[in-house]
């Protein structure tokens, strides 16, 4: 039959071998443009699918999430962006603290806290406080750019003292170093870059790019997403 296509089945669970997703959330912008709309809607919707795609990977077994939700180059974009974004942010820690027991979600934010409202640096603090003993982990990339939780972490080993440094030293100084870097790296939007995002953590990392805007990405591009990275052959570096 012309046109039929036979319908994927969905992912089941993931095994130990996927335990860490991380997610370039690109798109929204662009998603409001085509619709006439302010770039603001699109991070509005947006922020509603981030809601459903960090549950969906809780469901099939995905213990980590990461999400970078605004960069240290963000600060560059229209003020009124800017505000709608931090607006958002504001009332998902609202309602992540109504819902985290829910979820049995845990929250971390990773990146440069120092320039966030005080307001809304309580609101992070609390709801990390509050989630501690949950299972399931979300990272939420809040100003962040790798190059600068670089420097901050040599900066840190610099001043102990220390010399010599290995490669773990460097790790558990970084904002991540609670837990395991990333098996699988997803990027929606159409670009193929990461964008300073994760540039550590990222050395072994799958890597996959989807022109789905993400406002328009659904469970099942997750599935597949995860059925290609169960196809390839992480050698490490070895044969």
């Amino acid at each position: 039959m012309l046109g039929w296509r036979k319908k994927r089945a969905p992912v089941r669970l993931v095994d130990d071998k996927l335990r860490h997703i991380a997610f370039i959330m690109d798109g929204n912008g662009r998603w409001a443009q085509k619709r006439g709309m302010p770039r603001e809607f699109g991070h509005v919707n947006g922020a509603a699918n981030f809601k459903r795609i960090v549950r969906y990977c809780g469901d099939i077994g995905i213990k980590i999430v990461t999400v970078y939700a605004f960069s240290t180059e963000n600060w560059t974009r229209p003020q009124n962006e800017v505000n709608a974004i931090m607006k958002l942010l504001s009332e998902y820690t609202d309602m992540a603290a109504d819902e985290m027991d829910v979820h049995n979600i845990r929250y971390r934010f990773i990146g440069d806290r120092s320039v966030l409202s005080e307001e809304l640096i309580g609101r992070i603090n609390r709801l990390e406080r509050d989630s501690e003993k949950n299972e399931l982990l979300l990272n939420i990339a809040l100003n962040y750019g790798a190059r600068k939780e670089l420097v901050s972490a040599f900066n840190a080993l610099a001043m102990q003292g220390r010399a010599n440094i290995t490669e773990r030293d460097i790790s558990e100084h970084l904002y991540t170093a609670h837990c395991p870097d990333p098996d699988l790296i997803i990027r929606t939007g159409g670009e193929i870059r990461l964008s300073n995002f994760l540039l550590w953590q990222a050395a072994y990392a799958e890597l996959y790019f989807t022109d789905v805007l993400w406002p328009d990405l659904k469970s099942s591009d997750i599935d597949e997403a995860v059925r290609v990275f169960y196809s390839r052959k992480r050698r490490y570096g070895g044969i």
